[in-house]
């Protein structure tokens, strides 16, 4: 008797499934695996006209709805990337972050797209590249699919070269002639980075070399600025301006002990003050050994 219920048990579902509903022909997909239609890993490209052209295989993994990247896949390139960026300190990077208008923004941030642009930023920045020099940006991209909870990609690169400024030509002027040749650092308008030159990233370079081999030496950070605003203002932005390039360089490789800072606001001109070419002449840190 019961041997005949559980024939008949089998024969019933087996009916139920291979004739009613059709499946036994169905091809069987495992429990939490991507779909067949779930689309491929899509690799990475960054490319900046003709001066490079990194590629990879894989790309970025986000989880959805997640803002942390995996950058196994891409390490590689990201950090050929920042030696791309430190040998062109004029490019402006763009990150670009996409996401899904489903997904959930758990984040800090006004949306994922820029959480996940933003994280990829942070990563330059602990590499020491300036965060002026990088912009975050974010796009809905409902095209964007997932498998089959994490997502392959969700990062684009731009850059952008901006015009050359007065403060450029400055900086570009100022030749490394040697560790005790006073090198001097400049500012464009509205940013606390300086701008980065061959010459002074030699400068840079030796003075780490020197530094670690010379314990007791140290440089010299002078800020001064031109003679706008009232003398006690230029004093407090002379200093801030000492400040931040101590920040720069200790992030560069200088260590932090052999630094020291001093402010002389517009009592040091280098040039006169009466023109806008002179006024920008003075808004400069010196750097020099001691």
């Amino acid at each position: 008797m019961w041997v005949s219920l559980i024939v008949w048990m089998a024969g019933s579902t087996w009916w139920h499934v291979c004739k009613i509903k059709q499946l036994c022909d169905a091809p069987l997909v495992a429990s939490g695996s991507p779909s067949a239609e779930a689309i491929e890993a899509v690799p990475l490209s960054i490319v900046d006209g003709t001066s490079l052209s990194l590629t990879s295989s894989g790309n970025f993994g986000f989880a959805k709805s997640g803002a942390s990247a995996n950058l196994t896949a891409v390490k590689t390139e990201l950090d050929s990337l920042a030696a791309y960026l430190r040998a062109n300190p004029k490019k402006k990077l763009i990150i670009t972050g996409y996401y899904h208008s489903t997904e959930v923004n758990d984040s800090k941030w006004p949306d994922l797209g820029i959480a996940r642009a933003e994280g990829i930023k942070q990563y330059y920045v602990d590499l020491g590249l300036p965060a002026a020099g990088i912009q975050t940006k974010s796009e809905i991209q409902d095209a964007i699919r997932f498998s089959p909870d994490s997502l392959s990609g969700g990062i684009g690169f731009a850059f952008e070269t901006p015009a050359a400024t007065k403060e450029d030509a400055l900086a570009e002027a100022q030749k490394y002639q040697g560790l005790f040749k006073p090198l001097d650092l400049y500012f464009n308008t509205g940013s606390t980075d300086y701008i980065q030159t061959a010459d002074n990233r030699k400068f840079v370079e030796e003075a780490i070399k020197y530094l670690a081999a010379n314990k007791d030496k140290k440089l010299l950070l002078t800020g001064h600025t031109d003679n706008t605003g009232n003398q006690a203002g230029n004093l407090e932005l002379s200093k801030k301006r000492a400040g931040e390039v101590k920040k720069q360089l200790v992030s560069a490789g200088l260590p932090e002990n052999q630094l020291m800072t001093s402010a002389k606001g517009q009592t040091a001109p280098k040039e006169a003050n009466t023109t806008p070419e002179g006024r920008a002449a003075n808004r400069r840190v010196e750097i020099v050994v001691q």
